[in-house]
């Protein structure tokens, strides 16, 4: 089936045409992600992964010229980066396409989001739930940002993997409350897999409070100059005490101190958390969206 797939659909009258990557796309690819970084961190730790598998990405391209666009297939996700052009796949090619790669869910930019969200409904494929975020980013801690620990038994570290037992319920949770959208099953195997994960990389941080841990919050993705936070998370009976802060605060001033700003997304309905990232530094930047299918 793979090898019959029509890479090379035509759209907009011979124009346009989306075809699969090849490796000289790649240094055109990694200029524009560079260029848009602060807006497509995402897209960047996706291609910075995968791009050795031209399998996963897309190139919108005008006869032999450059690449003027493009889509990155990771899992079950797919992120475009239009970067201004609507000359989306046809019905036909997302049909063929469907039947290769199983897509759950599309993020990016709402601009560009929204664009496949109609492309994608011609294909008769019904939308779940849709997250709207703002996307905020920091390139430097505040001076005078100073968090002091008051309460002595709170503690701050590192987990280790003989700590995955009591994080996995924290992820669970995290996942449940802000990950999964409306109608989906809960997968625990995947979600401890998930955390493992990350704790093996080591870029994550943990609040723990009398010998038991409450919060956590971590990397998702490491982009060229950037990283992504995501994952944090406070369980609801420790809420109101300043643990998510304290916790947020000590894990954004260590990443800086590595030289790469910090970029995350937070729910445009979430005002604590808006808070809390504002009273930091961050500055809301732009729109993004994740829309399940």
């Amino acid at each position: 089936m793979t090898g019959d797939f029509p890479f090379r659909l035509r759209i907009c009258e011979d124009v346009f045409r989306w075809i699969k990557m090849n490796k000289k796309d790649i240094p055109q690819i990694e200029n524009i992600l560079r260029e848009r970084e602060n807006d497509c961190v995402s897209a960047c730790g996706r291609f910075i992964e995968k791009h050795p598998s031209s399998e996963r990405i897309w190139c919108l391209k005008k006869g032999n010229g450059g690449v003027k666009a493009f889509l990155i297939s990771s899992r079950s996700t797919l992120i475009p980066v239009l970067c201004g052009f609507k000359e989306i796949p046809s019905p036909d090619f997302l049909n063929v396409f469907f039947k290769i790669k199983k897509i759950h869910s599309i993020q990016g930019l709402t601009d560009e989001v929204i664009i496949f969200e109609k492309a994608f409904e011609k294909t008769g494929r019904n939308i779940a739930d849709i997250f709207d975020y703002d996307l905020m980013s920091l390139d430097s801690f505040p001076e005078g940002k100073k968090n002091f620990i008051k309460n002595k038994n709170l503690k701050l570290r590192v987990p280790q993997m003989n700590d995955l037992d009591e994080i996995a319920p924290l992820q669970e949770a995290y996942e449940k409350e802000e990950v999964i959208p409306k109608g989906s099953v809960f997968n625990p195997d995947a979600s401890r897999i998930n955390i493992a994960n990350i704790i093996n990389k080591g870029q994550i941080l943990a609040a723990e409070l009398d010998g038991t841990l409450v919060g956590k919050i971590n990397v998702s993705a490491v982009s060229y100059t950037r990283y992504l936070v995501g994952g944090v998370f406070v369980h609801p009976d420790f809420r109101g005490a300043g643990i998510g802060r304290i916790m947020t605060a000590e894990f954004i001033k260590n990443l800086i101190s590595f030289g790469k700003g910090v970029t995350l997304f937070v729910k445009k309905n979430n005002l604590a958390a808006r808070r809390l990232y504002l009273g930091l530094g961050f500055s809301a930047r732009g729109d993004y969206r994740i829309t399940y299918y």
